[in-house]
């Protein structure tokens, strides 16, 4: 559909809110916890952090948690009774994702839809709407322009609001989600006019060609003295995919009771040394050079040749959380230079 622009005032959002709330639908929203900020369960916009670049984690558990229930078994004589999860999930609103974060729905969504079409993600997905909010600054460790995003992308957004010079919103309406949240109180949605949202938004330049990059990355696969370097401070801690909006790794766990158990799906890492061990005993990865490989190797070659996507939208929370200082962008832009 075509993008419609609006105007929502500043002082409509609380409004905005109750209309939300009150049509059946949970808002998730970033909130200060501490010196830290995680989406959160709100009613009203006083509860919304203010001023941040970005959250601490993403809002990836929305859609894919990071340890849910599959299903329960219960043992009743010789018979095993399956109870499947429901999947009647509520209705939920997103609020205040960054461009960089809505993109990644899109990444997921091409893993879970891909030759497995997973009923749990799905769901909360079609039950999800994105209300985004434009970056207006960004730090040193924000990339979003050189994986093909931006500050004010709009991909993933059902609607993507920007700030504007009176505090009040541009609102762009994007998909049919977007609509049908402005036609619940379509009284505080008004013409937008020409507002130019560009000059609102962070200028953040180019760090690195992905293309170039992507096309590199197959060839330096037995560059085992690259690989070694930029791994050397790894720790292989998980702390980058844990708080990646785009990984998608995950373990399935069985919890065994007496009368029966539950089946579990928690996120996992590439990065952790268990990842690939096998019962034989044989680990294919078994060096932390090997893994920091596959997680490169995996976001900027594998995924894009397999699923047509990137599994890294420049969000930076890698090198934010990393307690080892390692930098991710700084090592694509190695990677960039290699061999020339």
């Amino acid at each position: 559909m075509e993008i419609e622009r609006k105007l929502l005032k500043k002082g409509s959002l609380g409004k905005l809110f109750e209309k939300i709330t009150a049509s059946g639908r949970r808002i998730l929203a970033p909130v200060q916890d501490g010196e830290n900020i995680f989406f959160k369960e709100v009613c009203s916009p006083e509860e919304v952090a203010k001023d941040y670049i970005q959250t601490t984690l993403s809002a990836k558990s929305a859609v894919f948690p990071a340890c849910e229930k599959l299903f329960e078994y219960k043992f009743e004589g010789r018979e095993v009774k399956i109870e499947d999860r429901d999947l009647n999930f509520k209705p939920t609103v997103i609020f205040g994702l960054r461009p960089c974060d809505a993109r990644s729905f899109s990444a997921l969504n091409a893993v879970f839809s891909w030759d497995y079409q997973d009923e749990l993600f799905k769901k909360r997905l079609e039950r999800t709407a994105v209300i985004g909010l434009s970056c207006g600054k960004a730090d040193e460790y924000c990339f979003c322009t050189s994986v093909g995003g931006g500050p004010g992308d709009s991909q993933g957004s059902d609607i993507l609001l920007t700030q504007i010079g009176s505090g009040d919103y541009l609102a762009e309406v994007i998909t049919e989600k977007g609509k049908e949240l402005v036609a619940i109180s379509p009284e505080l949605f008004e013409p937008a006019g020409d507002q130019d949202k560009e000059k609102y938004l962070a200028k953040l330049p180019k760090q690195f060609e992905l293309k170039a990059l992507s096309e590199k990355l197959p060839g330096l696969f037995n560059n085992t003295e690259l690989w070694i370097e930029q791994s050397l401070r790894c720790l292989g801690c998980g702390a980058c995919a844990f708080v990646c909006p785009a990984c998608v790794c995950f373990d399935i766990q069985d919890e065994a009771k007496r009368d029966g158990g539950v089946r579990l799906r928690c996120w996992d890492s590439c990065g952790f040394s268990l990842f690939t061990l096998h019962t034989s005993g044989h680990n294919p990865r078994e060096v932390q050079n090997q893994r920091w490989r596959q997680r490169v190797m995996h976001k900027f070659s594998y995924f894009n040749d397999r699923l047509g996507v990137i599994g890294c939208v420049g969000c930076g929370r890698c090198s934010r959380i990393c307690p080892a200082d390692m930098n991710l962008l700084e090592h694509l832009k190695a990677i960039a230079e290699a061999g020339k």
